[in-house]
């Protein structure tokens, strides 16, 4: 297929169907979104998830920027900051886990994937509006994570303390991607040497020369743990941290880190692909002992399109053919699966076989995020590629 076929593809998805879907089925009068939405969109939970509130809220802003200039999309990506501002956050700034409907707390802040997203969302939203409050909220929900990185739960933390302290691999890989979201924000010595404090992370601490892997938690000095938790790998977090981190290298002009990237994506699909059934499995055990997640044999939306985005990319910049035979197998795979040609967006979740094993379109878990944010960025990715050619 020709790379104007696929990105014809992506973005007629995404504008004729996915965003369509959250439009009509989302918004919430009340304030900020419903996420809880059946096959056909239909309302099946009325709790609001912090950090999908602020991803939502990012997709909409980001439309706007980076797309067209829709009123509707921008009155949408308000509509759900509003939310946020009313109701978000705790006495000392922190944003709570999930709110009942009408916006009372429901869970505590322990999840620092809230703040990051809230942050993301309203500074993507100042982009759109220039409005000062959206900055001045993202730029100090953003400080508040840098203060809290090295020990994101805090007081909610349940772990005993100095028998096996680890730390995990989610928050560099955010923090590699939310640094470049909100440069226009920041000052611009601290996103540098953030940026760099992240790459090192990424590609040196939790990166394991000896297998080609990245693992989701180390121990503190970075050495490998031998437990359930040190063992674990999860290939779509590699492949999606990839994508982020060849953004990072075009920005430094770093072909080496963009090798480097590409190559760790390569080893990561290789070892989470399911030589049985197809499709990459969600989690894996890197001495292959059986992993204590007992979904670890589901298909994700989530890490078929990351890993979409991760070879398209990878392809783009290095012109590497195995990355190109894996973006082909990967988009058949997944689009033969995941999208719904009846009710809209994609199917979230598949048994090892790839039949369909929740037919919910959103929940606790899923929102408007991936799917969107990953056919912008493969519509995008093909239309470059067209332009080389």
């Amino acid at each position: 297929m020709r790379t104007s076929e696929y990105s014809k593809i992506y973005k007629d998805n995404l504008l004729e169907d996915v965003v369509p879907f959250w439009l009509t089925h989302s918004k919430d009068a009340m304030g900020g979104y419903f996420t809880c939405l059946d096959r056909s969109g239909n309302v099946f939970d009325t709790d609001k998830f912090i950090w999908l509130q602020g991803r939502q809220v990012w997709m909409f802003a980001t439309l706007y920027n980076r797309v067209e200039q829709r009123a509707e999309w921008l009155d949408f990506a308000k509509h759900g900051a509003d939310f946020l501002l009313r109701n978000g956050m705790d006495d000392e700034g922190n944003f709570y886990f999930s709110l009942n409907r009408t916006g009372k707390p429901l869970v505590q802040p322990y999840n620092i994937f809230s703040d990051c997203f809230a942050a993301m969302g309203l500074g993507a939203l100042y982009s759109a509006t220039k409005t000062d409050e959206f900055a001045q909220m993202a730029r100090k929900t953003f400080l508040n994570i840098i203060r809290r990185r090295d020990n994101t739960k805090g007081k909610y933390n349940k772990l005993y303390p100095g028998t096996r302290d680890l730390k995990g691999f989610s928050l560099p890989m955010i923090l590699s991607n939310l640094s470049i979201e909100l440069e226009h924000i920041l000052d611009k010595q601290l996103v540098d040497q953030l940026i760099e404090d992240v790459i090192h992370e990424v590609m040196e601490v939790f990166y394991q020369a000896d297998s080609g892997l990245i693992l989701e938690n180390v121990n503190l000095d970075g050495s490998f743990c031998d437990s359930f938790e040190g063992r674990l790998v999860n290939p779509g977090h590699v492949l999606e941290a990839m994508w982020f981190i060849m953004d990072l290298a075009v920005r430094k002009n770093d072909r080496i880190l963009i090798d480097k990237a590409v190559s760790i994506a390569l080893r990561a699909i290789d070892f989470g692909w399911d030589p049985d059934f197809g499709g990459i499995l969600y989690f894996k055990d890197i001495k292959d002992n059986p992993p204590q997640q007992l979904e670890w044999d589901q298909k994700l939306w989530w890490v078929h399109i990351e890993g979409m985005i991760c070879m398209a990319k990878a392809w783009q910049l290095t012109g590497n053919i195995q990355c190109l035979s894996w973006f082909e197998k990967l988009h058949e795979y997944t689009y033969s699966r995941f999208p719904d040609p009846e009710f809209g967006e994609w199917f979230g979740y598949l048994n090892r076989r790839g039949e369909v094993l929740l037919p919910l379109k959103g929940g606790k878990w899923k929102g408007c995020f991936h799917v969107p944010r990953g056919l912008l960025q493969l519509w995008k990715t093909m239309d470059a590629i067209s332009e080389k050619v």
